[in-house]
């Protein structure tokens, strides 16, 4: 979930910055912190990446990358569900059913 928020805001510093030089019809650059920032970006959405890929190959379908929610299809009484993990919580302890979402979550 961190690299997520550090992607956000260096692409939206990199895209502040891309406008201002538009604007300004080229003007000049901080080129150090554009590079600091490309770096972090490309480092951030890396890690994101692997880690994106780490929670499908446990099963699971992400859902909201801003709150961190998980969703994990489950059998449950015959019927599949939806178990709910969000970002923070020590394990997974709240199900939905699959036409519902994060605020119906019922207690296991």
């Amino acid at each position: 979930m961190r690299a997520n928020t550090e992607a956000a805001a260096r692409g939206e510093r990199l895209r502040a910055a891309r406008q201002r030089v538009e604007l300004a019809g080229g003007g000049i650059i901080d080129r150090a912190a554009w590079r600091d920032d490309e770096a972090a970006l490309a480092h951030a959405t890396t890690t994101l990446r692997e880690g994106l890929a780490a929670i499908a190959a446990l099963g699971g379908v992400p859902k909201d990358l801003g709150l961190g929610l998980v969703d994990f299809p489950h059998m449950r009484g015959g019927e599949t569900v939806n178990l709910c993990w969000k970002y923070g919580e020590e394990s997974v302890q709240f199900w939905h059913g699959l036409d519902e979402g994060y605020a119906a979550r019922k207690l296991l």
